[in-house]
């Protein structure tokens, strides 16, 4: 995790002081449920609860686990200092597992939350720009080259849509992670009733693991990470049709540049897309986090620490990483400066060539063969390129065109709204609106 790429309520589900809460919680409402089973004396489960509102000490678990190797035992040992003999009674029939694994499921749930609201702010953003700009045009590219009009609404609407998936596939990732485990050793339940899960469970607003082999399936796991992946890669995505847009040539839409900012330490006229920068390189590392995720799906029999290293990096880092991803391409659409004007500019940079394809249709309607029609429009084309002559010049002054389509009909097929009249179809099915 670093700090430069962190917000604090995302920052804060990872910290120590929050792991042993949880690992608390799980542990204090194991022994009501044992005690309710007759397991354990209600008195004990009661005295557990005591802890409720002792700050535990970092310090002191840690320089008990220097001595145990093992965390859990570590915190069990620091427990037993705070709530006392009554502490023998907590983690029957437990083990490791049942409490790391349900506070790391725990832990991503919590995250989630938080990235569920920075998809909605996000989408709202783009909701309100695409709209802003819904009758904006602007030329569509392919490879990078002029292809036909379109309009920023449409690109900003595409966006929208793209991450109004990926919110869905967020809340299935989370809905399939959102699991407890309180099995015991191997995850035969031998020596702890499957109600104590069950309590515990429905306390921690998590759903039931059906078979956990000691550890949480890991092929939850890979799915949420990679579900990560693909949100980071539409943050991507966008971020770089943003870089393209502000680069020099093009400067359709940039970045808001604030006043004092400095975009280069040798050159100051510099405004550089730092920040949609920015979000390419996070976006590789969210990335990054899923192959070991699924790695992890295969551990040894019914339970290795392989994985174990693996979550204790990747689990903070993605979730932290994406959650500060978001908001920073949040404000970046909210903040877009755009530029119509040039956008209208550049597509007319080649005098008319925008409107090829609908020559070419006008012809083959006409009676004229797609093959001649293709010739046809290519070759006058071919002189806006080479020469910087005008397309609607050059065609009206080819007898072969005039032939199919005469000067009134051409200037016609120029006409830039045959190219937006659907836009308002689009945004019905984007946004639900009539």
């Amino acid at each position: 995790m670093v700090p430069r790429y962190s917000r604090p309520e995302m920052v804060a589900i990872w910290s120590p002081e929050s792991k042993f809460r949880i690992w608390f919680e799980i542990e204090a409402h194991a022994a009501d449920a044992m005690a309710e089973g007759g397991v354990i004396p209600k008195e004990a489960a009661a005295k557990v609860w005591t802890a409720a509102d002792v700050e535990f000490d970092i310090d002191r678990i840690d320089e008990i686990e220097r001595e145990t190797k093992h965390d859990v035992i570590a915190f069990l040992t620091h427990l037993a200092e705070i709530v006392g003999p009554e502490a023998r009674f907590v983690h029957q029939g437990m083990t490791s597992s049942d409490v790391l694994d349900t506070c790391f499921n725990v832990q991503l749930v919590k995250a989630t939350d938080i990235l569920l609201n920075g998809m909605d702010a996000l989408l709202g953003a783009l909701k309100r720009r695409a709209h802003e700009h819904k009758d904006t045009i602007t030329i569509g590219r392919s490879h990078g080259i002029h292809a036909e009009p379109t309009t920023f609404g449409l690109k900003l609407a595409q966006a929208y849509a793209e991450m109004d998936r990926n919110r869905a596939r967020l809340v299935a990732a989370r809905e399939e992670i959102a699991t407890c485990a309180i099995s015991g050793a191997v995850g035969t339940f031998a020596n702890i009733d499957p109600m104590v899960e069950a309590h515990v469970a429905d306390k921690l607003g998590l759903g039931i693991e059906p078979v956990s082999t000691q550890v949480i399936p890991r092929d939850r796991h890979a799915m949420f990470f990679a579900t990560l992946g693909v949100i980071a890669s539409s943050i991507e995505r966008i971020a770089t049709e943003v870089r393209h847009l502000q680069r020099t040539e093009v400067l359709e839409a940039e970045e808001y540049f604030s006043p004092g900012q400095k975009g280069s330490s040798a050159m100051p006229h510099k405004r550089n897309p730092v920040l949609t920068e920015n979000l390419t390189g996070l976006a590789r590392m969210v990335r990054s986090y899923a192959m070991p995720a699924m790695e992890n799906v295969a551990l040894w029999h019914e339970r290795d620490i392989s994985h174990s290293s693996v979550e204790r990096m990747i689990g903070p880092d993605a979730t932290i990483t994406l959650d500060f991803a978001l908001a920073r391409l949040t404000g970046v659409i909210d903040k877009l400066v755009v530029y119509p004007e040039t956008m209208m500019a550049n597509m007319n940079k080649f005098r008319g060539l925008v409107h090829s394809q609908r020559i070419l249709l006008a012809l083959t309607q006409a009676g004229v063969s797609r093959e001649d029609s293709y010739r046809l429009v290519q070759r006058n084309a071919m002189k806006v390129w080479e020469e910087g002559k005008d397309f609607l010049t050059e065609l009206k002054s080819d007898a072969d065109v005039t032939a199919a389509l005469d000067n009134a009909a051409l200037e016609n097929l120029f006409d830039l709204g045959h190219h937006t009249k659907h836009v308002d179809t689009v945004f019905a099915r984007v946004f639900g609106e009539s």
